[in-house]
């Protein structure tokens, strides 16, 4: 495998240990970078390190505080960071199996491919995979990885495993907080049903090249103009901000329009109406069509059919 492993070890459960390697599952997409420019001058801002009272300082005089009172600090080698005792920096021991749903979306962190790290290893990490897909369970452990340690997640995917990193629960904020101040109430029947048939209506399978970054494809083609335009100010003029309707009509009339087909026929009721307005009473010998539901169209179809 091309990529470098972001980590190296062995799954643990019980008396049984798997060799593995991960490898991040994601990678950074397109993105526009920009730096700090002197505009007089147009020469790229630099920044360097300086000690008060000292200045500029060599990088390889830098180490790492921590500052245990003002402006006190106990200063610690890097060598001595890396060589902190943690078991989890070589072993991830699954000590946790859970249902995959127990686990709320908003500790979910970073994803990472797991996969055997030799030949002798593959069958336990095969029994392992297909045990987690049978029992349909998540299983969990401590990791330490890049000098931190992560509450991690395993589950099968293909051929392979993923890793997932979770966060602790101090830091995801409490969702009653922001939610309180949302009424408890039963939305309108009507409102729900149109609302769930224009859901409906857009359900497909997830496609992620379905979609792209736009922004910053509209960042490519403001640096675009721009050069082309040496240096003059391109403003673009915001469209119409949407109108904040909140009445429940507003809302009705909103979801009923978005459940219309482009181009589609209106009301047929609504395309006759003037038909009938416009056609002369003695243009035909033949009656005029009786609306539906009238009383006068009832009383002349019964003697129609006892004459058939």
């Amino acid at each position: 495998m091309a990529a470098r492993a972001y980590w190296q070890g062995q799954i643990r459960l019980a008396l049984v240990s798997i060799p593995v390697e991960i490898y991040s599952a994601t990678k950074s997409g397109a993105q526009i970078s920009f730096h700090q420019i002197h505009e007089p001058t147009g020469k790229r801002i630099k920044y360097e390190k300086v000690a008060p009272g000292v200045g500029p300082v060599d990088v390889d005089e830098i180490v790492k505080g921590f500052e245990v009172e003002k402006g006190e600090y106990v200063l610690l080698e890097q060598d001595e960071i890396d060589a902190v005792k943690l078991e989890s920096k070589k072993t991830l021991e699954l000590t946790q199996f859970v249902d995959a749903h127990e686990i709320d979306v908003l500790y979910y962190e970073k994803p990472y491919f797991v996969v055997p790290a030799d030949d002798l290893a593959e069958e336990a990490f095969i029994v392992l995979r297909e045990a987690l897909r049978r029992s349909k369970k998540v299983g969990l452990g401590q990791l330490a990885m890049r000098g931190r340690e992560y509450v991690v997640s395993l589950k099968p995917c293909g051929r392979g495993m993923v890793l997932e990193t979770l966060r602790y629960a101090d830091e995801v904020n409490k969702a009653q907080g922001y939610f309180r101040d949302i009424p408890d109430a039963e939305p309108d029947a009507e409102l729900l049903d149109l609302a769930t048939t224009l859901i409906d209506k857009k359900a497909s399978k997830f496609d992620p090249q379905e979609f792209h970054d736009r922004y910053v494809d509209a960042l490519r083609d403001l640096i675009e103009r721009k050069k082309k335009a040496k240096g003059k100010k391109i403003i673009e003029e915001e469209g119409e901000a949407p109108s904040r309707g909140s009445n429940v009509v507003d809302l009705m009339a909103a979801l009923k329009k978005s459940l219309e087909k482009p181009g589609a026929a209106k009301d047929p009721e609504v395309k006759k109406t003037p038909a009938r307005k416009s056609a002369p009473k003695a243009a035909s010998d033949k009656p005029a069509a009786p609306r539906a539901g009238s009383r006068s169209s009832a009383a002349k179809k019964a003697p129609a059919r006892k004459r058939a």
